[in-house]
């Protein structure tokens, strides 16, 4: 029986919805398959619980809840205008945004630092009327987020696992990552002066006014975010106190959060666990990183991510340092080196949709020549 016009006029609509869904969530898309095709090759079992960082999950949702929260009490807008006011010009405005972003890396983890601060570059930008520096601005809070995040356990979700799996103390922790991460510092200060002319800005946009209540009460649970990322407070206690706090005052925001993100990482831990089961792979991967777990945790990182690299080779090697620099400068590189990454592009084409390949090619251009870099760096260092 032939369908009617209202059935095909439906299903139409239904397969456009699908592909747009899977044209914004390519990663998540490609992270689902990697997942179901090693699920066919590892059968779900007890272990598969064993491969999932709640913690990094319930932190990324928390932060994402209260940022959708800030956004819509224009926050970022009023925050944007400050920051304008106080620089002035547009090479120390850019700074200003980047060395924030690397700042709150280090306190809020790199996935968190970007949500949170990749709209105030916009708002930023667009406020001023300098969206021509609009990439080059995303490309360096990407760097530095990135890169930032290394020098804590906290501040990039592989730090936190690898400093949690070798149980490594924090001084030596923070000995490890001090010598690159001075070199990022150096590379990221000095594109922005290069790169970022010193041109007047001004707040081109309306003022805003925030309403006390709502912004003391948001920034409360941003501090009870970051509590959690410290281990000051179990991250059970924000998964009830932030979405019920939300549900009273914002249920909008609750409902604007990128769940499709929180699903990306949990089907990488779940493609990551099964890899490392797979007697093969291990006996790949163990014979690599005997050779250099440096060059090839770099290597890793921009095929399968910088989180499925570091889970995964973690269960190969117990030359932790080398694997520890790897994963945290390997970040940086190709679009899928990082999920944070991904964030980045996402917020960027979300905004300027008919630039994506240009972004591609100017984030390329400066991810690899840092990642070269730091590359020589540390293989100078270590006298390789």
């Amino acid at each position: 029986m032939p369908k009617s016009r209202k059935e095909v006029i439906f299903t139409d609509k239904i397969l456009l919805n699908f592909k747009t869904f899977i044209k914004k969530n390519t990663v998540m898309f490609v992270a689902l398959c990697a997942a179901a095709i090693t699920s066919v090759i590892i059968p779900p079992d007890r272990q598969y619980l064993g491969y999932f960082d709640l913690k990094t999950l319930t932190c990324l949702f928390c932060v994402l809840a209260v940022v959708c929260a800030l956004k819509n009490i224009n926050f970022f807008y009023v925050l944007a205008e400050k920051i304008v006011e106080c620089f002035k010009t547009a090479r120390m405005s850019v700074l200003a945004l980047v060395y924030i972003t690397f700042i709150g890396s280090m306190l809020i983890a790199n996935d968190m630092a970007l949500l949170t601060f990749l709209p105030l570059g916009y708002f930023v930008l667009s406020a001023s009327r300098k969206r021509k520096y609009m990439a080059f601005t995303f490309i360096m809070q990407n760097i530095a987020a990135n890169l930032g995040g290394m020098l804590t356990p906290f501040g990039n979700p592989q730090n936190l696992y690898l400093y949690t799996k070798f149980n490594i103390p924090v001084k030596e922790f923070v000995g490890i990552m001090l010598p690159p991460f001075l070199v990022s510092v150096s590379l990221i200060t000095f594109c922005c002066f290069i790169f970022v002319k010193n041109e007047p800005m001004k707040f081109e946009e309306e003022s805003l006014s925030l309403d006390p209540k709502r912004t003391a009460a948001y920034l409360l649970l941003f501090a009870l975010a970051i509590a959690i990322v410290f281990r000051g407070i179990p991250y059970w206690i924000g998964l009830i106190v932030i979405p019920a706090a939300l549900m009273i005052l914002d249920r909008k925001a609750l409902k604007a959060v990128d769940y499709p993100l929180l699903m990306t990482f949990v089907f990488f831990f779940i493609f990551a666990g099964n890899m490392a089961r797979i007697e093969a792979v291990r006996e790949f991967f163990s014979a690599l990183l005997d050779k250099s777990a440096l060059l090839f945790s770099v290597i890793s990182c921009q095929f399968i991510s910088n989180v499925p690299s570091a889970i995964l080779l973690s269960q190969f090697t117990d030359n932790y340092p080398d694997l520890l620099v790897g994963v945290n400068i390997g970040g940086i590189g190709t679009l899928i080196a990082s999920l944070a990454s991904l964030i980045t592009f996402r917020e960027y084409t979300k905004h300027h949709p008919h630039h994506a390949m240009y972004y591609v090619e100017t984030f390329s251009a400066f991810n690899f020549a840092f990642l070269g870099i730091l590359l020589a760096f540390m293989f100078l260092i270590k006298g390789i």
